[in-house]
């Protein structure tokens, strides 16, 4: 057996004959193609050299010609007598007149008779052959047409039919910004616009040129019409929107050149990541401005006094610098993961942060806000408001219904592209607060291995780093965060940072070390397990007395755990260690902050406005009923209440709401209060 043509549309078994053909010489051009491509910026860049390059090395001539009946006919015609030899080319209608006396044509569905060089009107042309004075022999057109990919490599000047027409706009147009497709253009497309702007105008067809990978169905194989492998495109479109689909396509892997598997899981994971990040974050400001009555306005990075308004518009001129570097050099890809980033800091960090900010507490102002009041206000509305102008590209559907809602202007996509200067730079505030985020994330991450719960109030957390006077300011901002009474921040060579046992560990890597190393991996491996390793003033690592190179090994600096605390490397140096004693009081009002959350619930449940004040009884277990008692002010600032009660023991509890807290049992009533 072996494998056989087939036809990639019907599957019938193809016959290969060899048939006569007109050629391109491409071999006279090539050496001016290799230099012009450098000229081209490619993305991924490798393909310039590599799949591009490697192919115009090899280029041959080119056999421009098909044996069909469709196609654009080869305008040659030829003497029907070898005796007599002749051949004509043709450029222009004007040419085929002057020869012909006439232009074909054909009647259109009007009745009127147009001119058509398709065939078979053009094959109607024929002429005695002027080198024949026999006056025997005719001029026929040759029957064939051209390789579609001729007409492909034409359409730079074809399309606006140069140089008959438009040559002022062709030339000034003339080569292209950029074009896309996929990677097996190279020898296609690509390959095709580059031969005939070489021959014809000595410049490449295109400046840029997006190279994408293969698109995949869902079981790996190409995607194909055929074979249906893959999500229906109207039910993505109606249940995650045409959005999803772009954001999906242009922030994978294809556009830097690899290939991509297509699921409905992928296209989900960009809704859950970015779009429902955005959408929420607008809905968060519509919620509370409209509550406030204000509109807000654009401000710069002066325009706040809070260091998480000066921090996020910052970081916001920080990431428009990036976007506007990434698409300047269409790394498509590299936008959309900067602009997901960008959301995580608006969504996790900044809105979280700043949430009681919005919540006024003496309700509705008619939109008459003190300056401190209005700032997180202007600072969320220039935040979005910059995010849907520079995610525009990205996600035009979403960004234009956010940018209309918040500017009430026509769209999004005429609207100017912001300057990122204008917002400020304050690398120093950038660098300390990524810092604190990096802090808070390690100290989640303890809590969460130790299992204890976000609302249940720690101690402490000790914060060790190389300069902690650039964290001077940020205790309560992490201690808010990870729900502490305390947070320090220590040198990472005082003594106090030294009882928490930070060592440095070594980890040779066998499968990488062995094709180098041979046997003696396993002594360097030994060196790496029982301390016989050192470093270099040079920062050349030795293990077991065998030097290693950069991959073979990863050196970490390791943390220990002590008895009332855990541990954490933070990954850009030093580390964290939180205290996980849980005493009775942090017990009790880690209790209280369960009932909060229980209570906020309700009000959801029970269909209440954010703003509305209530009148709240609570009852349960004595454990319940202290915690409610003695942070009974935390309880009622929180869920606006006016009026409270808590109840004494043996109450019946048949009306009430039971509320889910930990290790206790809780019940509740809730009204809205009279006004």
């Amino acid at each position: 057996d072996h494998s056989y043509p087939h036809c990639w549309r019907c599957r019938e078994p193809l016959i290969y004959k060899g048939v006569s053909s007109w050629f391109v010489e491409v071999t006279a051009v090539k050496e001016r193609m290799l230099e012009l491509n450098q000229q081209i910026q490619w993305v991924p860049d490798n393909v310039k050299d590599g799949q591009f390059g490697k192919w115009l090395e090899n280029a041959r001539d080119w056999s421009i010609t098909r044996n069909r009946f469709w196609g654009s006919p080869v305008p040659v015609w030829k003497s029907d007598d070898p005796a007599y030899p002749r051949i004509d080319v043709y450029g222009s209608f004007e040419q085929i007149e002057r020869d012909f006396g006439t232009v074909p044509t054909r009647v259109d569905e009007d009745g009127n008779s147009v001119p058509d060089l398709h065939r078979p009107y053009v094959d109607d042309l024929v002429r005695p052959n002027p080198d024949d004075p026999t006056g025997r022999s005719m001029m026929r057109r040759v029957p064939d047409v051209l390789d579609v990919w001729f007409d492909s490599g034409s359409m730079s000047f074809a399309q606006v039919h140069y140089p008959f027409e438009n040559a002022e706009w062709f030339e000034g147009h003339f080569p292209a910004d950029f074009i896309v497709e996929y990677i097996g253009q190279t020898r296609g497309w690509f390959y095709t616009l580059h031969i005939l702007a070489t021959a014809l105008f000595d410049k490449p067809a295109f400046e840029a040129c997006v190279s994408h990978g293969i698109v995949l169905g869902s079981d790996g194989n190409k995607m194909s019409k055929s074979l249906r492998n893959y999500p229906d495109v109207n039910e993505v479109f109606d249940r995650d929107g045409a959005d999803a689909m772009r954001w999906f396509l242009m922030s994978s892997p294809i556009l830097r050149g690899g290939n991509l598997v297509v699921t409905e899981q992928g296209i989900r994971d960009c809704v859950r990541q970015v779009m429902i990040p955005l959408w929420n974050s607008w809905s968060f400001f519509g919620l509370y401005a409209n509550l406030a009555g204000y509109e807000a306005r654009a401000v710069t990075a002066d325009g706040s006094s809070d260091p998480l308004d000066q921090y996020v518009l910052a970081k916001l001129g920080q990431w428009v610098e990036e976007v506007t570097d990434h698409l300047d050099r269409y790394a498509i890809a590299d936008a959309c993961e900067s602009t997901r980033m960008f959301l995580d800091v608006l969504t996790n960090w900044y809105i979280r942060r700043s949430r009681e900010r919005f919540w006024l507490t003496d309700g509705p102002t008619d939109g008459n806000l003190t300056p401190e009041q209005a700032q997180p206000f202007d600072t969320l509305w220039t935040v979005l408001e910059t995010v849907c102008r520079v995610t525009a590209p990205l996600l035009p559907l979403t960004t234009e219904e956010v940018w209309r809602g918040l500017t009430g202007e026509r769209s999004v996509h005429l609207a100017d592209w912001p300057d990122a200067a204008s917002f400020g730079r304050d690398d120093d505030l950038v660098a300390a607060m990524d810092l604190v985020r990096e802090i808070c994330s390690a100290g989640s991450a303890l809590r969460k291995a130790a299992g204890l719960r976000v609302r249940l109030p720690l101690a402490s957390l000790d914060v060790a780093v190389a300069d902690p006077s650039v964290l001077s300011g940020f205790e309560s901002l992490v201690a808010d965060e990870l729900n502490l009474k305390q947070v320090r921040f220590l040198a990472a060579d005082s003594d106090e940072a030294g009882r928490y046992g930070l060592s440095a560990q070594l980890t040779v890597h066998a499968r990488v070390a062995g094709p180098r190393l041979g046997k003696d991996v396993q002594q360097a491996i030994k060196g790496s397990k029982t301390g016989d390793w050192s470093v270099a003033d040079d920062g050349t690592v030795t293990a077991g007395g065998i030097a290693l190179v950069d991959g073979e090994f990863t050196l970490e600096q390791v943390a220990g755990s002590t008895v009332d605390a855990e541990v954490g490397v933070l990954p850009s140096g030093g580390f964290v260690a939180l205290d996980t004693r849980v005493t009775p009081e942090l017990e009790a009002e880690g209790l209280a902050r369960d009932l909060v959350r229980g209570i906020q619930q309700a009000r959801r449940d029970a269909g209440l406005d954010v703003a509305d004040r209530i009148v709240l009884e609570i009852d349960g277990d004595a454990a319940v009923r202290a915690a409610a008692t003695d942070f009974m002010d935390l309880i009622r600032t929180e869920t606006l209440t006016e009026t409270y009660g808590v109840y004494a023991k043996g109450n019946d509890r048949s009306h009430m709401l039971p509320v889910d807290v930990t290790g206790a049992e809780a019940f509740i009533v809730l009204r809205r209060a009279e006004q």
